[in-house]
């Protein structure tokens, strides 16, 4: 294969990562100041690569849109190319950051239109960064969540062959918990737990 169609993409060294990456799930302090680090020290590596070298970390947008209090649940059907993902369910619209997307933010603006059919942009706020070395796949790859609202605004999944999507309740989303995809369940629940102490 050429080196001009070797798909790179945005890591960074474990080094600048808070911490070393060495927790699990979520932490909201110092997103800012990390996302400063990304666009210093960020860099795009052979993905292939990085898949198997957990001295990097890939960078990945997880995006979880709501609407009020909830949430646009995806649900993978039968006809996806990963069938560890057959009927996983997920809050989070996310992906690698390739070389042409050139910086995180252009990365989401990409997988908001590539994943959904919306007839807007929302405002994306970043949250958290979101961790899990308990499997090969988490090692490698940190999740920086951005919460954005749809504000009322329809909102559908563009594969609708891959997926399906709709807005549901938190109370509908817990009772499938079982199906969440392994970083979703982690910032459902993270989430939760905050309007909780809030008093929703």
């Amino acid at each position: 294969m050429s080196t001009a169609n070797v798909e790179r993409v945005l890591v960074v060294p474990r080094d600048v990562v808070p911490d070393r990456a060495s927790w699990y799930g979520l932490r909201t302090d110092g997103i800012e100041a990390f996302l400063t680090v990304v666009a210093e020290r960020g860099r795009y590596e052979p993905r292939s690569a990085m898949e198997v070298d957990p001295s990097f970390k890939q960078i990945i947008p997880y995006l979880v849109l709501r609407d009020g209090e909830r949430y646009f649940l995806m649900r993978r059907t039968k006809a996806g190319g990963d069938a560890r993902l057959h009927d996983r369910w997920s809050i989070g619209v996310g992906g690698h950051v390739d070389l042409g997307d050139e910086d995180l933010a252009g990365g989401l603006r990409r997988e908001w239109h590539e994943e959904l059919v919306a007839h807007f942009e929302p405002t994306f706020t970043p949250y958290a960064l979101l961790n899990d070395d308990t499997t090969e796949v988490g090692a490698v790859h940190l999740g920086v969540v951005i919460l954005a609202d749809a504000e009322g605004r329809p909102v559908r999944v563009r594969e609708t062959e891959k997926l399906s999507g709709a807005f549901a309740t938190p109370a509908e989303v817990a009772a499938g918990a079982k199906h969440l995809e392994t970083w979703s369940r982690i910032v459902f629940d993270a989430l939760e737990t905050v309007a909780a102490a809030s008093g929703r």
